[in-house]
């Protein structure tokens, strides 16, 4: 037994050694790309950088696709830059990951050591995989996006509160509508955005935005979205302002009177201010259920280009971000995030002592953690985000009356044919 044990310490010290000489050999300069600071704060505080390496932060905002172009511009500079130049990781969105995924920039992690996915959520594992199966990237959170519903409201207009009984009576888009008349007659707007459900028909399209042969096409879910929000605007159920707009911001103060919003945790922790305002919001009078069907909203995935000289250090961020369960936990307790390991979520979803305040006491990984098994990641194309934006920025100006259907239309398909002369639109 002694000299079994002499051995396989031995061993662990060899392989302890060369893991230790091959990062010595490796650069003194961490590059990793983002479009904000969310990550590089967790980062920070969680990650213990090796001692000797530098970490160069290179953010830039997204806004008109600013950090795509900067991304991009780095990654075909690649194999020509400097070690201390080169891109060693980078972000990437739900939108468009589909782009980097699928593109010879990236490469395979399981060459980076990451190879254990097994508390890691499946549709989180499946957008950062290529068709035949090859994994580039993981995401530190897992984005499930619920039905978040003022509870003062909902008493008024269902006579209840409680998340069963409101998800019951919300739980299909027939029931949605026949609710959105109830509360027009109490006074209430449904939601506040033209675009607030949006998100929940696209995730669930049975087809994608451009079929094999180029063509643009309408998925029966996005066409029932537009048919839908015309009648909510038409019988004064909904706002025609955009998602992020001061108008429908406005909703979540206290004296709002707007009864449903969509959002994952991120939304209702960080970019609900105004319902958390400490003189004009409403912190504890909102609660959280799947409503009409299930969804997802964001997500940022780590990936690692192809002639990182960081091979050794990337791949350990990103098995800390899903696999360590101390920096996983960390993630939930200290910055309200629903973390992309499930091991961690169920702890937190089986204490009968956890609850968000906000939420007024309710377990929002409890109800996360029941919803993310019918989250489906299928029919994406890397032209989604655009597209998206595009229809819904075209289709505004239509629903705001500024433009009819036909011209709001011809002007979506001209936007197309501008942004991706590829597509072929009708």
């Amino acid at each position: 037994m002694k000299k079994l044990f002499a051995l396989v310490l031995a061993a662990m010290m060899a392989l302890s050694m060369l893991s230790f000489a091959a990062a010595e050999e490796e650069g003194k300069v961490l590059n990793i790309y983002a479009w904000n600071e969310e990550f590089k704060g967790f980062f920070e505080k969680y990650y213990a950088v090796p001692e000797g390496i530098t970490v160069n932060w290179i953010i830039t905002p997204s806004d008109n696709g600013g950090y795509q172009q900067k991304l991009d511009e780095a990654l075909l500079n690649q194999e020509a830059a400097s070690a201390d130049e080169k891109v060693d990781m980078f972000l990437a969105e739900a939108d468009y990951i589909q782009k980097y995924v699928d593109a010879d920039a990236t490469q395979d992690i399981a060459a980076l050591g990451v190879t254990d996915f097994s508390n890691a959520y499946e549709y989180t594992v499946k957008a950062a995989s290529t068709a035949d199966g090859v994994v580039k990237g993981v995401s530190f959170q897992c984005c499930p996006s619920a039905l978040i519903y003022r509870r003062s409201i909902a008493k008024d207009v269902l006579g209840t509160d409680d998340p069963a009984e409101v998800q019951a009576a919300l739980n299909s888009w027939e029931k949605f509508e026949a609710v959105a008349a109830d509360a027009k007659a109490k006074g209430y707007y449904m939601t506040a955005s033209f675009a607030e459900t949006y998100r929940v028909f696209s995730n669930n399209c049975t087809s994608a935005w451009v079929d094999a042969e180029g063509n643009l096409q309408f998925d029966p879910q996005i066409e029932a979205w537009i048919a839908q929000t015309e009648k909510f605007i038409d019988n004064g159920y909904t706002l025609t302002a955009g998602i992020w707009d001061d108008e429908k911001n406005v909703q979540m103060f206290a004296d709002g009177k707007t009864m449903c919003f969509f959002g994952p945790a991120w939304y209702f922790n960080f970019c609900m201010g105004n319902a958390q305002d400490p003189e004009k919001g409403c912190s504890g009078d909102w609660a959280i259920t799947e409503g009409p069907a299930a969804h997802f909203w964001g997500g940022t995935w780590l990936l690692a280009p192809a002639g990182t000289d960081n091979p050794t250090i990337v791949g350990d961020i990103m098995n800390t971000f899903i696999n360590n369960e101390e920096v996983c936990t960390k993630l939930v307790s200290a910055e309200a995030q629903f973390s992309n390991n499930k091991a961690v979520n169920a702890k937190f979803a089986e204490n009968p002592d956890y609850g968000s305040a906000f939420l007024g006491g309710q377990n929002d990984v409890a109800v996360f953690s029941a919803m993310t098994d019918n989250i489906k990641w299928e029919n994406h194309t890397i032209y989604d985000q655009l597209l998206n934006e595009g229809l819904q920025n075209n289709l505004q100006e239509y629903f705001k009356k500024n433009v009819d259907k036909d011209t709001a239309m011809s002007n979506f398909y001209k936007f197309v044919n501008e942004t991706y002369p590829a597509i072929v639109t009708p």
